[in-house]
């Protein structure tokens, strides 16, 4: 496929940089740049990972009719805790 490209200036200096030391084409070096950064956006097999979902319950003995007490209680709790450390 034949484009037409605009590229940067320090870009430029790369791709030079590589022609010269790979000694290869222009159009070598930069199919190669970009298959290489191309690829590494990719994610890789090592970075994926399974979720394994599982039935969660409450612990025994809580009771969840009193989930909204408990976190009441919480709330209560923290507001007093930072209220006592303000400089009034």
């Amino acid at each position: 496929m034949r484009t037409t490209v605009t590229l940067d200036s320090d870009v430029e200096r790369l791709l030079r940089a590589a022609m010269q030391r790979a000694r290869k084409s222009f159009k070598q070096a930069l199919n190669d740049a970009l298959r290489v950064g191309l690829r590494a956006k990719l994610p890789s097999r090592e970075l994926l990972f399974e979720i394994k979902a599982r039935v969660l319950t409450l612990r025994e003995g809580t009771d969840p009719a009193r989930l909204q007490e408990i976190d009441d209680e919480l709330e209560i709790a923290e507001f007093i805790r930072k209220s006592e450390a303000l400089p009034w």
